[in-house]
């Protein structure tokens, strides 16, 4: 590292060392890039396998085309050699590399460099990241694209079909683990890849930031890795950006609204959190205020102390532990910090407190005699962080059994004829077997960084076994004449393809705006019941009163599609937050839809189908009607709305149904615009009573006739559907009929098991036996099974934060002329 600061710490060095990565004298089989061969390689993945692979690929003279599933924001043209439709722009020369520098608490979260990115503790100079991108994307043989979901908008099946030549699967972000304790997904547990996502990704650690995450103090982080320790420092580090940006957006939405408009909406814990974090704010505050007075650093480590700081427990002893053995350094520094490490401890069960909260962590300590019971500790937690490690992500295996097989807890592995081989499970080894799949036309499929049994672990084993298999993905391509289309063909579509970019925003409602985007091959993808992430980029976002109105990802599904144009649309429910920026997306700018994702919904041939539509879910059910009625099944469609005010594509819900019921809170209800319609006034539960009954006259489908029933809405209606079947309704359904919920559970990378936000709970409803599910990889789930009262629970877990941040943007719309000013009370 030294070497390297070196050389680009001299005049042009930026210049001589990316000079340095093509011309190497010192590597004797290749010391300048190889001639172009014209193959061209699909890289899955641009964390440190990936973008290693690029560089190697790229030298041996293929062309690379690399794909993440995170956002990762564009670099000025002048500076990356790309516009934002990828076509080439001459770049300027870059004499000092200090003009690359951003501060670490300042930079835009660009994305690129996967869990390098945000995996790893700001204590690494994550400028180096905008370096190595700037050594790929320079170049005319890469092209790199973000929001993309593998299995998703691309398959191995698509991107052969595409004309790539080889595919190399570098999406190592491993399956969180989660520990099986009572209380185990209660507000303030998080997975700690959940956290450091949010913090380094969502962006919430910066001031300007309106990313809502919630860490409480005590902090107990749950792990002996170096996760565990990066988790722990980074939640230290967060605490009192996040209390002070609170403490500041308080002050002054009161000073201009009153302590009552802002307090409103708050419930009895919110209004608990919100006095804890604007005291410690205030102290905080003071703290800085006393030591700018007395000429000395601020003491914020006493004070975090004292309200509760920082522990890690583990199971074994702290020298045992992967952390120390691989790096003692990182734990020294993390001690010094004010980190404690609790040895020999392994965690029982989640206490919590009136409101259903966090407020401790159980755990039990071996003791010396054989025949003693463990000891119980409880160690005070309002936040538990879970860095138990990760296992394989293998969805594609399950996504895709048709070109990938599974070898227990990894991918299966070839060797170069095709021959199933047992890969040696370390780090260097002797024969490097790096395919999964091989085709008959010679094509294949490799793997590398945490997929693959020999290099997962760590940053420096992924790019280590990148730059061992490389030269087995040059031989396979070596068997082959490159196919159609030339690199630059396949570059040309993958901009028009992979670019997604706005084509129209369209108010439905005063609540509910129509988003269009054109994406041509995410439409393409899409299946009913599907979802996406949308958000705009950082580097583009408005930006007013220090505030950068950059989008947390909203999951939207696919309202409506037009594969021929590449059009999507998403239906956005302006909740506050995030939601209310989707006004803002101007036609032609560049935006993230990443996806499809999720599971497709079942939509089976000749069945009875009952949907049940809350509010924006009735976005979700246009689809789902209109190919179940595609498919010879009756549709009965309830369709339930606040107001009046509030229907929106009327002829959408029509087509999707051989019936509607339309259901309307509120007086006067709505006229059924086809003879067949019926209206109620009341909800979904209650309309569903009168009709079964007859009171809406004589049924045009049976209730005892449906075959399943399809509920999407909040989580309040589905579980009153729920709670209805059992009793109130219970008369009217056949004891065999199916129910499933699309569960709206809280979302954020929305790649399926990765980083774990979308938790949810289910329940055995004979044995009462509990289980644990990523929402994201299938929102649709056995409605008898699903805990909403959990759901319900996790939903609320950053409400204070969601809360204030509504009104700091509403504030924020007001002074950019997008919503009129309200006066203080």
């Amino acid at each position: 590292t030294r070497t390297l600061k070196d050389v680009l710490g001299l005049p042009w060095g930026f210049e001589i060392y990316s000079l340095l990565t093509r011309w190497n004298p010192l590597n004797i089989r290749r010391p300048l890039p190889r001639p172009a061969t014209g193959h061209k390689v699909l890289v899955v993945g641009l964390g440190p396998a990936g973008f290693t692979l690029a560089h190697h690929l790229m030298n041996d003279g293929h062309f690379v085309a690399a794909i993440d599933g995170l956002k990762i924001e564009p670099l000025p043209p002048e500076l990356a050699g790309v516009a934002q439709d990828g076509t080439r722009r001459r770049f300027q020369p870059i004499r000092d590399v200090m003009t690359l520098v951003e501060g670490l608490d300042d930079r835009v979260m660009a994305g690129f460099g996967g869990v390098a990115e945000y995996g790893i503790t700001v204590r690494w100079d994550k400028n180096f990241l905008k370096i190595v991108r700037l050594l790929l994307e320079r170049r005319a043989s890469f092209a790199m694209y973000g929001g993309v979901r593998f299995g998703g908008t691309i398959t191995i099946d698509r991107a052969f079909e595409l004309g790539f030549d080889h595919v190399a699967l570098c999406a190592g972000a491993g399956r969180p683990t989660v520990i099986p304790m009572p209380n185990g997904l209660v507000p303030g547990v998080r997975m700690a890849s959940d956290f450091l996502m949010a913090l380094q990704l969502t962006g919430a650690a910066k001031t300007a930031s309106i990313a809502n995450l919630t860490v409480r103090l005590p902090v107990v982080v749950i792990g002996g890795g170096l996760t565990a320790i990066d988790t722990a420092t980074e939640s230290l580090a967060y605490y009192p950006v996040q209390v002070e940006k609170f403490l500041s957006r308080y002050e002054t939405l009161v000073a201009e609204r009153g302590k009552e408009a802002v307090r409103a909406e708050w419930n009895d814990v919110e209004h608990e959190i919100a006095a804890e974090f604007i005291a410690h704010g205030r102290a905080i505050r003071t703290e800085r205020e006393t030591a700018r007075r007395e000429g000395r650093p601020p003491r914020l480590a006493e004070l975090l102390d004292g309200w509760g700081g920082v522990t890690i427990a583990y199971r074994r002893r702290l020298v045992d532990s992967p952390s120390y053995t691989l790096n003692h350094e990182e734990v020294a520094k993390a001690m010094e910090e004010g980190i404690r490490f609790a040895e020999l401890l392994t965690p029982a069960a989640v206490e919590v407190d009136r409101f259903g909260q966090a407020a401790g962590l159980w755990l039990t300590r071996p003791t010396p005699g054989p025949d003693q019971a463990p000891e119980e500790v409880l160690l005070p937690a309002h936040t538990i962080l879970v860095a138990a490690g990760t296992q394989p992500n293998t969805v594609l295996g399950r996504e895709d059994p048709a070109n990938i097989t599974l070898d227990g807890r990894h991918f299966r592995a070839l060797d170069e004829d095709g021959k199933p081989a047992t890969p040696q499970r370390v780090a260097k080894p002797d024969v490097v077997r790096v395919l999964t799949s091989l085709r008959p036309d010679g094509r294949a499929v490799s793997f590398f960084g945490d997929l693959h049994p020999s290099f997962s672990g760590n940053v420096v084993k992924a790019m280590g076994g990148a730059t061992l298999g490389y030269p087995v993905v040059s031989r396979m391509l070596a068997r082959l004449l490159p196919s159609a289309p030339s690199p630059a063909e396949l570059a040309a579509r993958l901009d028009d393809e992979l670019r997604a970019r706005v084509h129209e925003v369209v108010r439905l409602t005063p609540k509910i705006v129509e988003v269009v985007v054109k994406a041509p091959m995410a439409a393409r993808a899409f299946k009913p019941g599907q979802f996406y992430r949308l958000q705009n980029y950082e580097s583009f976002a408005p930006r007013v009163d220090g505030t950068t109105l950059a989008m947390e990802g909203l999951a939207l599904t696919g309202a409506a599609v037009d594969k021929e144009a590449g059009l999507l649309s998403t239906i956005v429910l302006e909740m506050g937050g995030s939601s209310d920026l989707c006004a803002l997306l101007k036609p032609g700018e560049p935006v993230i839809l990443m996806g499809p994702t999720g599971t497709p919904t079942e939509t089976p041939a000749g069945e009875t189908v009952l949907l049940v539509g809350g509010g924006l879910g009735n976005a979700v059910l246009f689809s789902i009607g209109a190919q179940l009625r595609a498919h010879g099944s009756r549709v009965l469609y309830f369709a339930g709305y606040k107001t009046i005010a509030d229907r929106y594509r009327v002829a959408d819900i029509e087509r999707a149904a051989d019936q509607v019921v339309w259901c309307c809170d509120k007086p006067p209800g709505f006229d059924p615009g086809r003879p067949r319609d019926l209206a109620f006034v009341g909800n979904v539960v209650q309309a569903i009573e009168a009709y079964g009954s007859g009171a809406l006259g004589p049924a045009d489908i049976p209730l005892e006739a449906v075959d399943r029933i399809v509920a999407i809405g909040s989580d309040g209606m589905m579980n009153a559907v729920a709670e209805a079947r059992r009793a109130r309704l219970k008369r009217y359904f056949r004891p065999d009929h199916r129910a499933i919920a699309s569960i709206n559970s809280p979302m954020q990378c929305m790649m399926k098991e990765i980083c774990a936000q979308c938790l949810q709970l289910q329940r055995d409803p004979v044995t009462g036996t509990e289980t644990v599910v990523f929402s994201c990889f299938n929102q649709d789930q056995d409605m008898d099974r699903v805990d909403f009262p959990a759901l319900n629970r996790r939903l609320s877990q950053n409400s204070v934060q969601e809360k204030l941040n509504k009104l700091w943007i509403d504030r924020c719309l007001q002074h950019l002329g997008e919503r009129p000013a309200m006066a203080a009370e």
